[in-house]
């Protein structure tokens, strides 16, 4: 999808700040799962929404600027994955026994888990982390990562393909969506 598939013709649009602090906490969440390290969380998320800031004219016209947002910081944890690569297994520990605020502390099966997610190929976690982070149907999650519905259907079946094993689980099927 393009980024004039989301943009939209209408009348007046949301501020700046009122979309900031609406949308603000879920996005950290989701920067937060897919790097595990809150700082880097925080830094991505701040980028994000300063090129949303840089772009507000444009992004405040899409249907769903949320999304836009989310695809940014996406793909920025993608290249903050691959610059620290070493340093995330280490911070991933240290993030998990002190007080993060908005995230709260996650039990040991729960830290297990977004760690699991976090060692797939990172279209794979993405997938995965909007899926169970956020609860996204499969369209929103095509959208905001701009790929087809059945590609992120391939993404999430690996994802729980490969999840199943490291994690030793039984396989269960969601057919919510």
């Amino acid at each position: 999808m393009r980024e004039q598939d989301l943009s939209r013709a209408d009348g007046p649009h949301e501020t700046f700040d009122g979309f900031f602090a609406r949308e603000r906490d879920a996005v950290l969440g989701l920067a937060f799962a897919l790097t595990g390290d809150r700082g880097i969380a925080e830094d991505i998320v701040q980028d994000a929404f300063l090129e949303a800031f840089r772009k507000w004219d444009r992004v405040a016209r899409y249907d769903q600027p949320g999304a836009w947002v989310r695809r940014v910081v996406a793909n920025m944890s993608v290249s903050a994955f691959r610059r620290r690569r070493g340093e995330l297994r280490m911070l991933t520990q240290l993030v998990a026994r002190r007080d993060t605020g908005v995230v709260p502390e996650l039990s040991p099966s729960t830290l297990a888990f977004w760690q699991a997610v976090r060692a797939l190929p990172k279209r794979q976690a993405q997938v995965a982390a909007l899926f169970y982070l956020e609860d996204r149907p499969i369209a929103d999650i095509a959208q905001i990562l701009q790929m087809a519905e059945g590609t992120v259907k391939k993404h999430l079946h690996d994802a729980r393909k490969t999840l199943v094993h490291t994690l030793d689980l039984h396989e269960v099927t969601d057919e919510r969506r």
